[in-house]
């Protein structure tokens, strides 16, 4: 049984901009999904619409047999706690330390008053250590966050979405902001967690070499259409031209 899936998902903005048209497909426990294509093919935009940071305009978005377009207030507040995300800029409180920076994530499960007074359980604690123990940073938990290096607070940010205890994880160009040999750590921790954590993780990716090492399935999108839907060591030099361009040339990392 799939655990999520996108029906005739279409996006128009306000301003007349249709950044997804008709996009379907399903995803399964356990799969690590990456979403190709270049800038403005509506990558970020369908993560926003799977967790209805952004409404969608027509179609139907399920999650573990909830139609999520159709929930509000507490039913759907209940539904988008089991969906975590990380985006490109870490988004963590610079002068707090990295373990209340992870603590943060779990609001969804905190009273607004314990979490602004700091009132994280034992429990809660110790489940944020263990998540910082996953990511490879606990040696890190009393320092403050803004005293870490760019992929450090990456992995920050995964540990705090990981206190959601997230049936899915959605990461919206993780390693944009990284260099190379950063990016691939976090990727890896990105894979630690999906395969032994069995978080279904759907992420969006720039580099096919990233893309071919990490993912188990791939879908493409060009202007806001989804033109492939396969696995990574199918896209040829034919397909790499169809999503990205005839002038286009790949850039690895290695």
């Amino acid at each position: 049984m799939s655990l999520l899936v996108a029906d005739k998902v279409s996006k128009t903005y306000p301003n007349g901009t249709q950044a997804l048209k008709d996009v379907s497909f399903s995803v399964q426990p356990g799969e690590f999904l990456v979403v190709i294509g270049l800038s403005g093919s509506g990558k970020s935009t369908l993560l926003r619409c799977i967790n209805q940071l952004h409404p969608i305009s027509s179609g139907a978005i399920h999650f573990e047999q909830h139609q999520l377009n159709r929930l509000q207030g507490k039913a759907l507040r209940q539904q988008r706690s089991r969906i975590g995300m990380i985006f490109q800029q870490f988004n963590l409180i610079p002068r707090k330390t990295v373990l209340t920076n992870v603590l943060a994530g779990a609001l969804a499960s905190t009273s607004i008053v314990k979490s602004l007074l700091g009132l994280y359980s034992e429990q809660q604690k110790q489940q944020a250590m263990r998540y910082l123990s996953i990511v490879g940073l606990e040696h890190k938990a009393h320092v403050r966050a803004d005293n870490l290096s760019g992929g450090q607070q990456q992995r920050v940010a995964i540990a705090r979405a990981l206190m959601q205890q997230p049936k899915i994880l959605l990461a919206d160009e993780p390693v944009a902001s990284l260099d190379p040999s950063t990016s691939h750590s976090v990727m890896k921790y990105l894979q630690k967690i999906n395969q032994e954590l069995g978080v279904t993780v759907i992420c969006n990716l720039h580099f096919l070499s990233l893309v071919r090492t990490y993912a188990s399935r791939v879908i493409a999108l060009k202007d806001g259409v989804m033109v492939y839907e396969g696995a990574p060591t199918d896209i040829d030099e034919q397909w790499f031209h169809t999503i990205y361009g005839e002038d286009a040339v790949e850039v690895s990392i290695n």
